[in-house]
């Protein structure tokens, strides 16, 4: 039989798109549909001179949609925060693996109970990059953790079914650095970023612990770039970049910080003390700079030192405007 070179055809399966409208009513939910503010407007009214007060919103954040595969804002993150080798970092140096993954778990089941709209993703937040009091061999009044301990971070994170954040504190070194040497890590598509600003001291020259640290706009932006080029390039889910803040000058230009398609940034507001203060370095730090996502980190023993003074509780946080996506348990 003659052959008429007929070729079967193929039907190509449907490149995955984000659900836009599932997206933004999302976001809307999380600024509990727009959160007012009264400002003075540029001009006064016409006939009595008096500056006119306008209505504007500053939440939901104007940020670049994600790429397909984000994480936000369609789960909560539930972190656990620590170094393995110190009982004074966070949980994760305070106990035994198993525990914490147990301890994790529970609160897991608290954020889930609070909010059954906002499926929990547990976390292993791991600082793989420590500020340290001494200078070091380099100069650079930071250490970083040897593979192993990182290997041990992604193992319990595996294990509670979550992702890793690896967290770097970066002293007197190049923030940029210290992110490449994690590279291997950041390649792992469960494994998301965080930079500290408190001791991030390349502009003052000081020792980590002196004085509060600071970055600006600019370096945050070249880490989310680098990051999005690793999405890019290896074909990744977004990543996560999360930014600690609870003083303005710790992040300076935060308002130019630029969320991307690739790389999804959490604003988490990391002060301690009894509930009255956090919320209102909440709404004085986090809240009036809308990046993308805020974040809100809670202290087990220091959030309790002062007599009468207690942990928030996720229903009170989920009050807040935005409702955080991102909650970090030290």
């Amino acid at each position: 039989t003659a052959d008429y070179g007929f070729v079967e055809e193929t039907v190509a399966e449907p490149v995955p798109t984000l659900d836009t409208v599932a997206y933004d009513a999302k976001l809307r939910q999380l600024a509990h549909f727009g959160a007012e503010e009264i400002v003075e407007a540029p001009e006064s009214d016409a006939e009595t001179g008096a500056a006119v007060p306008v209505t504007v919103s500053l939440w939901p954040a104007n940020a670049a949609y994600p790429n397909v595969g984000a994480l936000l804002p369609f789960n909560r993150i539930v972190a656990y925060y620590g170094n393995f080798y110190s009982t004074g970092m966070g949980v994760l140096g305070q106990y035994a693996p198993d525990t914490v993954i147990e301890m994790l778990k529970g609160e897991v089941a608290k954020w889930n109970e609070a909010d059954p709209t906002t499926p929990v993703l547990p976390a292993i937040d791991y600082i793989a990059v420590t500020a340290q009091a001494g200078a070091g061999k380099d100069g650079m009044y930071r250490a970083r953790m040897p593979d192993a301990q990182i290997d041990k971070a992604v193992t319990m994170a595996d294990e509670v079914g979550g992702i890793v954040i690896l967290e770097v504190q970066p002293g007197l070194a190049d923030i940029m650095d210290e992110v490449r040497a994690l590279e291997p890590y950041l390649l792992m598509p469960q494994v998301h970023l965080a930079i500290d600003p408190e001791f991030a001291m390349r502009a003052s020259g000081k020792a980590p612990g002196t004085v509060v640290g600071t970055v600006d706009a600019t370096q945050v932006n070249a880490v989310a770039e680098y990051l999005a080029t690793l999405v890019r390039d290896n074909v990744l889910p977004p990543k996560i970049l999360m930014v600690h803040r609870y003083t303005r000058p710790m992040v300076t230009n935060a308002t130019d910080i630029e969320p991307l398609p690739e790389v999804q940034i959490i604003m988490d507001m990391d002060g301690w003390g009894p509930p009255s203060q956090k919320i209102a370095s909440y709404e004085a730090y986090i809240a009036p700079y809308p990046v993308q996502f805020t974040g809100f980190k809670l202290f087990y023993k220091n959030d309790t030192l002062r007599v009468g003074s207690r942990m928030l509780t996720p229903a009170e946080i989920l009050e807040l405007t935005p409702s955080p996506s991102f909650i970090q348990y030290q």
